[in-house]
């Protein structure tokens, strides 16, 4: 099991699935991805911005979200108030973003992210798309 960022769900899954080969990759690598319950809200926002824009489609969002949340096997995942607060004092990143890392943590797997500050602040637990793709 790995967890995953929504900026993965959404290259897997969003409008433009900018990156299918890698995504490919990272499924063959380890098909079972869990989130914690907050890539919902992300992910949504990330859909209303491209509906509000005229580039998304209601149905086609709907869509996206439907698969995005079937993409997660290994289930969405509440993330204990202690471990989001630690890591997020310590890295200085956003405790949104640490509710991602302190899941990993919690499961004792690895982040894939394209987030850089989260690669950065927490390179024991987080990975590249690319350099879990590359590993499969």
């Amino acid at each position: 099991m790995i967890v995953v960022d929504t900026n993965i769900l959404l290259y897997a899954w969003g409008p433009s699935g900018r990156r299918a080969e890698a995504i490919a990759g990272l499924m063959r690598f380890d098909p079972v991805w869990s989130a914690p319950r907050l890539w919902r809200s992300e992910f949504r926002n990330m859909l209303a911005r491209g509906i509000r824009q005229d580039r998304l489609p209601l149905p086609e969002a709907e869509a996206m979200l439907s698969r995005a949340g079937g993409s997660l096997l290994g289930g969405e995942r509440d993330v204990p108030d202690p471990i989001v607060l630690s890591l997020a004092a310590s890295s200085g990143c956003t405790a949104y973003d640490c509710e991602f890392a302190g899941l990993a943590v919690l499961l004792k797997t690895v982040l894939v992210t394209a987030d850089q500050a989260l690669l950065q602040a927490f390179p024991g637990w987080c990975r590249s798309l690319d350099e879990m793709a590359a590993r499969r």
